[in-house]
């Protein structure tokens, strides 16, 4: 869906609205799915990915679109009819990219699984052993989950639990031939018991697996002995999982938090997933009696809850996983004695998941054990359960060292989380500041403070991803040690408000700082390449992001291709930005690369007349990190660094092996080589460059 920019000047400047790009970004994640050059068990976690991300888009954005309705109708605004149209464009979208799902699971995967000697069974193909296996395993394991309700309109409305796997079966009363149609709901407990379970194996050498749904399926007419069972469907219900937070400016924000995760999985409805075989009578059964509305029911295949193919078991087959690319150590961190003489010679650079994590981590440790460092100071936004640099800072407070951690509870889905490693920290004697009323931190910094012969010195880091050493091994991130001292007070500063809520008396000069200098910075960025375009110098523009939706610099950006300016995009996510269209956007390409690691690094490059200014960042180009939140953007000083991101960004742009091309039509088509190229995975040439220079 293409829409016309209405809020500036400039009212004929396309723009697509973010909901439906990122339905395309996930598209792109399906696309993996289908690629027979994808190993086949990353395509079944692609599968995963790709409901994943579904439901969490149901449960925050669908569930928002919906709000925004309900509001406009009880105040009668046009919103609301806005909002209804890009509802049905975006279910539309998704029915359409479910039924491909559903082909490429039936017609793709499970054949391919099957010529791999793995067959996922239908309990109408199971021999007599299997058939008396899932009889014991049901009675033995799933009996008392399944929890039966005959449904009864108006008097019998059981709770769906939030994202519980459901059967609804239809059925009639045994021995009456004229008994009206009866309805009933059991649950498939894949919350108490693996999704997929081996059988009993025909032959030597081959794995028989079912799914749990159909072992209850198999088994629940022994629930209802009084009922002969027609057909059963399965159904979800995903409820809205946004924590509204209105009135954060007044009263105690971390009560109120935890007030609203109580309520989240008791929230409102925003889609049950059905079967789409279901017969429309038992559909109408279901919608009047939880209350759903048409814009609630989205029609998917057999099995729902498709992100259990994360646990789908690989009974060590190798061959069908991705080449393992073992992490590659930073030498000149990991082994040295203490890494802040390393730091002291120049800045470092690390690049994750290429590089260990391992550097970062030694970073608190090295600090918890130094007799010179006074301080650590951290932003916590999403941390492990299990974290290595979370038992650091509480090691160093018994060390006598003052350690704080700011700990933004807002982070979604890592609120409970948050609050929770926030009370440990307390107990062990850190200092924790929690969220800021009205506003998201989103950096991602870290601070030490060391006294050498009496004189304090601040070591930083700064990084794109979060502290958390899990994403690590998968999310694709920049991170910057240093020991530049006006960066690092500039650093301090920040920091420095987040814990008293006084704004500094100095202004950011390295530092780009959300609610502060990071919009001016920014937009005086390109229009200096705009001003640079118009006196016929070379101009240039390279942004790498998760997604670009904010649109005043959209339009900026439009401004900088009409003035000449070559401004090249690689954006994961949600792209606004339409390139290629005529007299608007010509000087712009965009492309988006979906593979085996998460691209999460954001990298702003400005020409700025040969000098090359190269910054990275915690901020995407959306209203809410430009608006709304404390990011951080900070500058590349490092010779050797700078030509390292160019060098990384230039494979990215080579890539035409996954790289999409995003362009007027988004129709996601690989970038192909030309006839005289080599094929470029950027990720797997990304690994052997850093290998190259590392070692």
């Amino acid at each position: 869906m293409m829409e016309e920019e209405t809020d500036t000047a400039e009212s004929s400047y396309p723009y697509i609205n973010r909901d439906i790009s990122w339905l395309s970004f996930n598209y792109r994640v399906l696309q993996e799915a289908k690629d027979p050059r994808v190993p086949l068990f990353e395509r079944v976690k692609f599968l995963a990915i790709y409901s994943s991300n579904l439901g969490e888009f149901f449960k925050v954005r669908i569930a928002n679109l919906r709000n925004v309705m309900r509001a406009g109708k009880k105040s009668r605004k046009k919103i609301d009819y806005k909002a209804s149209d890009v509802l049905k464009q975006i279910l539309v979208i998704i029915n359409e990219q479910l039924l491909e799902f559903s082909s490429i699971f039936d017609h793709q995967i499970i054949p391919a699984l099957k010529e791999n000697n793995i067959n996922i069974l239908k309990r109408t193909q199971l021999n007599e052993d299997q058939t008396l296996f899932i009889d014991d395993f049901f009675r033995e394991n799933l009996l008392p989950f399944v929890q039966p309700v005959l449904l009864v309109k108006d008097k019998v409305k059981p709770f769906l639990q939030n994202g519980a796997l459901y059967l609804a079966l239809h059925m009639t009363t045994k021995n009456d031939v004229l008994s009206k149609p009866q309805y009933a709901i059991v649950k498939i407990p894949s919350d108490h018991v693996p999704r997929f379970v081996e059988l009993p194996a025909e032959r030597a050498g081959s794995h028989d697996i079912i799914m749990l749904d159909d072992i209850v399926r198999h088994s629940i007419s022994s629930i209802f002995p009084g009922f002969d069972i027609i057909d059963s469907y399965s159904i979800k219900l995903t409820r809205d999982a946004e924590l509204y937070l209105d009135d954060e400016f007044a009263g105690d924000l971390i009560k109120k938090i935890q007030k609203s995760l109580k309520k989240r999985n008791v929230g409102v409805a925003s889609r049950m997933v059905f079967d789409r075989e279901i017969p429309s009578h038992l559909l109408e059964y279901l919608k009047d009696v939880f209350e759903l509305s048409r814009y609630d029911l989205l029609q998917e295949g057999r099995y729902h809850n498709n992100f259990d193919f994360f646990d789908f078991p690989t009974f060590d087959k190798k061959e069908l996983l991705n080449k393992s690319l073992h992490p590659i150590a930073h030498k000149a961190l990991e082994t040295a004695d203490s890494i802040f003489d390393e730091i002291d010679k120049k800045d470092h650079i690390i690049h994750v998941p290429y590089h260990s994590f391992d550097s970062v981590v030694k970073f608190f440790e090295d600090a918890a054990k130094d007799p010179t460092v006074t301080d650590i100071k951290i932003i916590q936004y999403r941390v492990g359960s299990r974290s290595e640099i979370m038992n650091a800072l509480m090691q160093a407070v018994n060390n006598g060292i003052k350690v704080s951690s700011f700990v933004e509870v807002k982070a979604r889905f890592d609120e409970e989380a948050n609050l929770r490693w926030g009370e440990k920290l307390e107990k062990a004697g850190v200092t924790v500041n929690y969220s800021l009323p009205g506003l998201k931190v989103h950096s991602k910094m870290a601070i030490i403070i060391r006294k050498i012969n009496g004189t304090p010195k601040i070591y930083c880091y700064l990084g794109t991803g979060n502290f958390h050493e899990k994403t690590a091994k998968i999310y694709s991130d920049i991170g910057l040690f240093t020991a530049d001292q006006e960066l690092g007070q500039e650093c301090l500063s920040l920091y420095q408000y987040l814990e008293t809520k006084e704004r500094p008396t100095k202004e950011f000069k390295h530092l780009a700082v959300g609610q502060f200098n990071l919009l001016d910075v920014l937009i005086s960025l390109v229009k200096q390449e705009i001003a640079n375009a118009k006196q016929g110098k070379k101009a240039e523009i390279i942004l790498k992001m998760n997604s670009l939706q904010e649109k005043d610099m959209i339009n900026l950006l439009y401004e900088a291709s009409q003035a000449g300016v070559k401004v090249k995009l690689i954006i994961r996510g949600i792209c606004s930005l339409v390139p290629g269209v005529k007299g608007i956007s010509d000087n712009i390409e965009a492309i988006s690369i979906v593979d085996r690691y998460l691209e999460h690094a954001r990298i702003f490059i400005f020409y700025a007349d040969g000098e090359r200014k190269i910054y990275c960042s915690s901020a995407d180009w959306m209203y809410r990190n430009l608006h709304t939140r404390i990011e951080t953007v900070f500058p590349i000083y490092d010779q050797k660094s700078k030509e390292t991101i160019l060098e990384l960004i230039d494979l990215q742009l080579m890539d035409n092996v996954k790289a999409r091309k995003l362009d007027e039509l988004s129709l996601n088509e690989y970038k192909q080589p030309l006839s005289d190229e080599v094929d470029i995975q950027s990720q797997v040439e990304t690994y052997y460059y850093i290998k190259r220079i590392t070692e």
